[in-house]
């Protein structure tokens, strides 16, 4: 396989390099050779750091990463589904949920990468550089922070907003100050309020034609809001747990991930599992991670103490509800762990995560109008990353100068 790969690609070759017809469109040709294949090209010079994991490599194993979240995700759409249409049978059967989930999720996926990926190969032909592996997962993780019944045109607008505004005016990957999947999903949610999250019904696909299961209309009176949606509903005084115990949701239910919300976001565990392997690997901030957890946990924990009975019901929540219920993880994995818009000290990462985790329980307590608040917490940090990563460096040079100073150097 792979010769016959690398024997059409040779064969094609000449046609976009030097001075073949198709000179203008090499980012293409060369970008599906690395992709498919090991560049063959090395450095001319000494090189000062040897690694084999390039950027394409990087990439992908971020992809990986994300999977488990992603698989979690069609699982769940599906479930939902069954259970929207009353047909408790089908939703305890894991294949049908899961081609279902796989039915309705998939082709946004595809319209993201395809729309996103139009983009890329134009604004790389314009500037004539190569195409950047950084949209393998930008243009994967857009969709899944989407509800399962978003028009697939909206998608399409969505993520084209993420990579041309989000990115390429700022000059491409690695210049951008916003993450371009939140600045993409951030544009949707401003843009198609009603399609995002504006009706209870955007969560499930109950009812929605599928080619797995005979068609059933939805069950009379169910709705599929969202956990975060219950509890701003209980109102002022009203009892979290009393407004989840209603819809038959348990702690248990959020962190497995059989709860309505986004397409990969609801799963707690195998957000775990993909952050994980990012920890493992070095690829993903565990400082980031773990001070986002601490932000929203300790932030959390305050307001619920000093909640009174007039409080809204979210005050009370306890921390560790907050932590499973939402995107917060979802975000303080994938998201906020973004090495170009997020913090690069080591000192600043702890800064720019607690601060993350602080501003998501602040808005989801204070905004009732906006529970969801983990994508406008990352999106206000990333614009204080380099405020931060400069404090903290002028602070660290002050200190060496001093030190030395003392030491009569």
């Amino acid at each position: 396989m792979k010769g016959a790969i690398e024997k059409l690609l040779g064969s094609v070759r000449p046609h976009f390099y030097g001075e073949g017809k198709l000179k203008w469109a090499w980012p293409l040709h060369e970008g599906l050779e690395t992709f498919l294949l090991t560049s063959s090209e090395k450095t001319h010079q000494d090189s000062h750091v040897r690694d084999p994991m390039d950027m394409k490599r990087l990439m992908i194993f971020v992809v990986f990463a994300i999977l488990p979240a992603m698989i979690a995700g069609m699982w769940n759409i599906g479930h939902q589904g069954f259970l929207g249409e009353g047909n408790t049978a089908d939703a305890a059967s894991i294949v049908q949920c899961f081609l279902r989930g796989a039915w309705h999720m998939l082709p946004i996926v595809i319209v993201s990468y395809t729309a996103g990926g139009i983009w890329e190969l134009l604004f790389c032909i314009v500037r004539k550089h190569e195409i950047n592996e950084g949209f393998l997962v930008t243009g994967l993780l857009f969709p899944l922070t989407l509800p399962p019944t978003i028009p697939l045109w909206m998608v399409a607008v969505g993520v084209s907003f993420g990579v041309v505004i989000g990115k390429e005016v700022f000059g491409g990957t690695g210049f951008n100050v916003l993450n371009p999947a939140l600045t993409a999903r951030a544009f949707a949610f401003f843009a198609f309020p009603a399609a995002m999250s504006g009706t209870g019904s955007v969560w499930n696909v109950a009812g929605k034609w599928n080619p797995f299961t005979a068609y059933a209309e939805p069950i009379q009176g169910f709705t599929g809001a969202t956990p975060l949606l219950a509890i701003s509903a209980a109102g002022r005084g009203g009892d979290p747990l009393a407004a989840l115990a209603a819809e038959h949701w348990t702690w248990t239910d959020a962190f497995l991930g059989n709860i309505p919300g986004s397409m990969a976001e609801s799963s707690a565990l195998a957000i775990l599992i993909g952050a994980g392997m990012l920890i493992v690997t070095g690829i993903g901030s565990w400082r980031i991670m773990v001070s986002c957890v601490l932000g929203l946990v300790v932030t959390t924990g305050i307001l619920s103490q000093v909640a009174g009975p007039e409080s809204m019901a979210i005050m009370h929540l306890p921390p560790h509800y907050h932590l499973v219920v939402g995107g917060f993880m979802f975000g303080a994995v994938y998201m906020a762990t973004d090495p170009v818009s997020a913090a690069q000290t080591q000192v600043g990462r702890w800064i720019y995560g607690f601060g993350i985790g602080a501003m998501v329980g602040l808005i989801r307590v204070f905004n009732p109008a906006y529970t969801e608040a983990v994508m406008m917490a990352i999106l206000f940090m990333n614009v204080f990353a380099p405020l931060i990563d400069y404090v903290v460096i002028q602070r660290s040079t002050r200190r060496r100068v001093a030190r030395l100073a003392a030491q009569g150097g």
